[in-house]
């Protein structure tokens, strides 16, 4: 198998080849504030099943937690069955962000995937307008620090999917979400585009489908996402599907935790 499963929740990921150039700062659109109707969850789990086409793949969760104006976002991601045979995926991703703002204040991985072991830590220093990467290779020992330009208040690949659900989900309506990936920062077009009436493991809901887009045809040849989020005043994202050349990867809620 030539291709990674990565079972990183956000699929905002797969929008963000490479070859991206950095933005300048006067081309980063701002980030709107949470709206104020919006509550962010003190404590919550949402659990995930992962189909590869039409086989199980993988297990996810997501914690949020509250703590003062921070916001704590925890994600576990593992392969399992035929999958788990072929290439081993076990994920664990940390982004935090201000609850007020929306602004992300650092993102973090410990990937091990097959042979391949990582660990990296990204910090926001807004202050001094810079984003701070340290990585580490488990299995060869290379480390890499790299620092960057940082525009005034970006989201990450993680944040992002929960600073969506922060803002008014308007069938027809669409915004720009400055992502920060890679020591780089991305417009990444977010469009309102139907109600529908989803049915997952955890129950039927009424949502709303958001189709996560970058400018400037950064997603030509990449494929296809999309995130449904409950069309009530949660908006919890119940499924997310990425249509990719190697397949789909489809995310369905399974269950909800309070704690």
């Amino acid at each position: 198998m030539t291709w990674r499963l990565r079972l990183l929740p956000p699929v905002l990921c797969f929008l963000l080849p490479a070859a991206v150039k950095a933005q300048s700062p006067q081309n980063v659109p701002q980030l709107s504030e949470p709206h104020p109707g919006f509550g962010l969850p003190a404590r919550q789990t949402l659990n995930y099943s992962v189909d590869w086409r039409v086989f199980p793949a993988g297990v996810v969760s997501f914690h949020q937690e509250a703590e003062g104006d921070t916001q704590h976002i925890t994600v576990v991601g593992d392969s399992i069955g035929a999958v788990n045979l072929i290439y081993r995926v076990s994920d664990r991703f940390q982004s935090s962000f201000n609850r007020r703002t929306g602004c992300s204040i650092a993102f973090s991985k410990q990937l091990q995937e097959g042979h391949r072991q990582v660990n990296s830590t990204l910090d926001f220093n807004y202050a001094q307008k810079k984003a701070v990467l340290d990585e580490k290779n488990l299995v060869s020992g290379i480390t890499k620090h790299q620092e960057a330009p940082l525009p005034a208040c970006v989201s990450d690949l993680l944040s992002a999917i929960f600073y969506t659900a922060s803002q008014p989900l308007q069938v027809g309506r669409s915004f720009q979400v400055p992502v920060y990936d890679a020591m780089r920062t991305v417009p990444v077009t977010m469009k309102v585009e139907s109600r529908e009436s989803l049915r997952t493991p955890s129950g039927t809901y009424q949502t709303v489908r958001v189709q996560p887009s970058a400018d400037a045809g950064v997603v030509k040849n990449r494929g296809n996402i999309w995130i449904w989020y409950t069309d009530d005043e949660r908006h919890i994202p119940v499924q997310m599907r990425a249509r990719l050349f190697w397949g789909t990867l489809t995310f369905q809620l399974t269950s909800i935790d309070p704690k």
